[in-house]
């Protein structure tokens, strides 16, 4: 069993890793500030946070950092790694999204979700995880189940948002859950 840290204070994320980094108990680094998101890449911005977590939290316990972020094709890869913030303080992301892609159609709607997880382990030995979810922006939003801007993405080969597939899918299935995948595997080739 390997006790991990994820440096973030959103419990959506945290059950979603979780469902997929079995052998792990995950929980929340216990902190009142993370550190904000600067970088450049969403690699720059996980590690950051995981390098956070390595100095603030329990040297037996490994640290995760995680940064993930929405790109769609007719913004130009926008919002991507200024996803959370897209919005501004107070407004909501989703209509703010939508409002851009006003008159927008077919493969110009065209999306990614994408996840970059850094762990350090407690002897400061980095591993990542990439996962990329591609799909396309429903012109309003439907259901409520997951966070951010479930409620308009639609992943490749469905036809519902990723909030009316609902969080079960989610966690098996979404750009998380594929980073958390390959995280587990890279963590899993170094032992041996």
């Amino acid at each position: 069993m390997i006790e991990a840290c994820l440096a973030s204070q959103n419990l959506h994320k945290l059950q979603e890793l979780a469902a997929t980094l079995t052998g792990w108990n995950l929980k929340l680094l216990d902190a009142d500030e993370f550190p904000a998101e600067e970088g450049e890449t969403y690699y720059e911005n996980a590690r950051a946070k995981a390098r956070f977590g390595r100095r603030t939290g329990d040297s037996e316990c490994w640290m995760l950092g995680e940064d993930s972020g929405i790109e769609v094709d007719a913004l130009g890869g926008r919002p991507g790694i200024a996803s959370a913030r897209f919005a501004g303080p107070g407004a909501d992301p989703v209509e703010r999204l939508l409002r851009e892609l006003e008159g927008v159609e077919g493969e110009a709607r065209r999306a990614r979700y994408v996840c970059e997880l850094v762990c350090l382990s407690p002897g400061l030995e980095e591993f990542r995880g990439t996962g990329t979810l591609e799909g396309r922006l429903a012109e309003e939003p439907r259901a409520s189940e997951g966070f951010g801007y479930d409620p308009i993405f639609i992943p490749d080969g469905e036809t519902r948002t990723v909030a009316e597939l609902g969080d079960e899918w989610k966690r098996r299935t979404s750009h998380r859950a594929k980073a958390a995948k390959t995280l587990r595997a890279a963590v899993r080739s170094s032992a041996g």
